[in-house]
């Protein structure tokens, strides 16, 4: 809660670590209005989605939605608005299907955007360029490298 505060008192976004825990960060997103965020390793419902982007936040994507059998987070990265969506490796963890034993790491976003744009029937470049800017707008001070 303490750091919510921070980021509502100081205008900055906030980046959450949401596996398995939307509605009990949604309450506290509910009584602290922050800028908005990225909603990290999201694999919420329609509902929580939607509720997350209402409240001015991007959904991260990554390794788990890497595995066919992830039907519920693949249905939602094809669904959502691409303008909702961030990508991400939560590096060394959730690794894509690929690297089930090994750790993740940065390496691996381009093929975790290339899954993406599969399931969304888009270019790695569309992807990529739509991601980029989805970042960059919930967090302007990031340098494109």
């Amino acid at each position: 809660m303490e750091q919510l505060k921070l980021a509502r008192d100081f205008d900055l976004p906030v980046l959450l670590h949401v596996r398995r825990s939307q509605d009990i960060i949604l309450k506290h997103l509910r009584r602290i209005n922050v800028m908005g965020g990225i909603a990290h390793a999201f694999n919420g419902s329609q509902q929580q989605a939607q509720t997350f982007i209402d409240m001015g936040f991007k959904l991260g994507f990554g390794g788990a939605m890497t595995f066919p059998r992830a039907l519920q987070i693949r249905r939602l990265a094809t669904e959502l608005p691409l303008s909702a969506i961030v990508l991400e490796t939560d590096a060394p963890d959730i690794p894509p299907s690929w690297l089930p034993e090994g750790a993740n790491t940065p390496a691996q976003l381009p093929r975790i955007g290339a899954v993406l744009a599969g399931l969304r029937n888009l270019s790695l470049a569309e992807v990529a360029e739509a991601t980029t800017v989805n970042a960059m707008h919930i967090m302007p001070r990031m340098q494109r490298a």
